[in-house]
């Protein structure tokens, strides 16, 4: 399955499952064992694009982050959202546009929002 997630919170906690949730279906077939796993896109928006700074206590998001695109999810972030805050892309977080969150809704089978 294509499975979109499109993450807009600043909340450490929020990203860190919504991160989390992304790895387990990178690793599950959807029958509840392991398998070959799920295409993963993960899209950053508003206060998500911040995501890189929200490692609180246990709430190790860049870790999750990091998993994510070793095991073959990948990350937008919004390039309007990242401009507005004077920052940029990153090798993690790569500039992203209005046309990336598009065509992963498009081409998604689920899509998923926190």
């Amino acid at each position: 399955m294509k499975l979109g997630i499109v993450i807009y919170s600043g909340d450490s906690e929020t990203v860190w499952n919504a991160f989390r949730f992304g790895n387990f279906a990178l690793q599950t077939d959807g029958t509840g064992g392991d398998g070959e796993g799920n295409e993963v896109k993960v899209f950053l928006l508003g206060r998500g694009v911040e995501c890189e700074s929200l490692d609180k206590g246990k709430f190790r998001v860049t870790e999750e982050m990091r998993k994510l695109v070793e095991s073959g999810g990948e990350i937008f972030a919004c390039g309007s959202c990242l401009k507005i805050r004077q920052s940029e892309g990153s090798e993690l977080c790569p500039l992203s546009t209005m046309r990336d969150l598009y065509e992963i809704v498009a081409d998604c089978e689920k899509v998923v929002t926190f």
